[in-house]
């Protein structure tokens, strides 16, 4: 199952990936007399996305194939034409991973984590979404973008064993996290500061669940900058693997429906105004983001 946040007729709404686009959760509830809830926040804070998954699997695949789409057809809003919004607005928690990867440690002159991974936690006012600007802001003379793999917890777990973590898994996504990395320099207690600022964490378009994925350890996450491969790396060469993050997270406190999971870049990209971002990850939509630095502005 593939879900998507859309902005139509001036509204947000889920919608769900077909052969022929995205159809929207409105449109289905009234075509199949179901009730789902209208966002994906929705579904996740009364727990009832196992419930969706479920029915798609079971009878909405099916029955949403082309040839039985029927008017909902004329409805679906093709990738190109969709009008992105976040997946989420305010997840309970944004959990990020530093330095996952040797490669990226190596460009801070950072020393790889041991037994522990590096984490911080990022505010929602930092969510943006697909094509959303990314801001640097005026207090910033070096920020970065990072592409990375996020995963979305589905349901209210703690202590979670490694080897069950994708039962508390509702999907993964492309995340572009941002840092101002000249803050960071400064002081390495300036962690939370220099990740926060708006516009600081783009994630989305797409929820895809853990079946449509396949195998996570092949995925290869990409940061890109204006259409150039900056760093590239797959999730086998991280330090600390989804599985473990997923255990080690939910031992540390209960993740609940909703809660991101950022894994950690293969590199980060120094950004400037005028430059376009992405996060490339093989199957997934890839997310773009456009930046514009604030202090151009304030300089005209």
């Amino acid at each position: 199952m593939r879900l998507a946040m859309i902005k139509r007729d001036g509204r947000e709404i889920l919608s769900l990936r077909m052969a022929d686009g995205f159809v929207d959760i409105e449109e289905i509830n009234r075509t199949f007399g179901t009730d789902w809830p209208l966002t994906l926040q929705e579904v996740f804070d009364t727990e009832r996305f196992e419930e969706l998954h479920r029915w798609y699997k079971e009878l909405g695949r099916v029955e949403l194939s082309p040839g039985d789409l029927g008017n909902l057809s004329d409805l679906a809003v093709s990738e190109t034409a969709a009008f992105f919004v976040p997946l989420l607005r305010c997840p309970h928690k944004i959990w990020c991973i530093g330095l996952n990867y040797s490669d990226h440690a190596a460009d801070l002159s950072e020393e790889v984590p041991v037994g522990i991974p590096g984490s911080f936690m990022k505010p929602a006012t930092t969510i943006i979404g697909y094509g959303d600007e990314i801001r640097i802001p005026l207090q910033s003379e070096r920020t970065t973008a990072e592409a990375e793999l996020g995963i979305i917890i589905g349901k209210r777990c703690t202590d979670v064993p490694p080897d069950n973590w994708l039962s508390v898994v509702a999907g993964f996504t492309t995340v572009i996290d941002m840092t101002a990395e000249d803050i960071l320099k400064k002081n390495t207690r300036y962690l939370t500061v220099s990740k926060s600022f708006d516009t600081f964490f783009s994630f989305g378009p797409e929820l895809v669940t853990p079946d449509e994925v396949g195998e996570v350890s092949v995925l290869r996450i990409s940061t890109v900058r204006n259409g150039k491969v900056h760093a590239s790396n797959s999730v086998a060469n991280m330090t600390f693997s989804p599985s473990f993050l997923v255990s080690f997270l939910s031992g540390v406190m209960t993740l609940l429906p909703g809660d991101i999971i950022s894994t950690g870049t293969p590199g980060a990209a120094p950004i400037q105004d005028g430059d376009a971002v992405e996060c490339r990850i093989e199957g997934f939509i890839t997310l773009m983001n456009p930046v514009r630095d604030l202090k151009a502005g304030s300089k005209s």
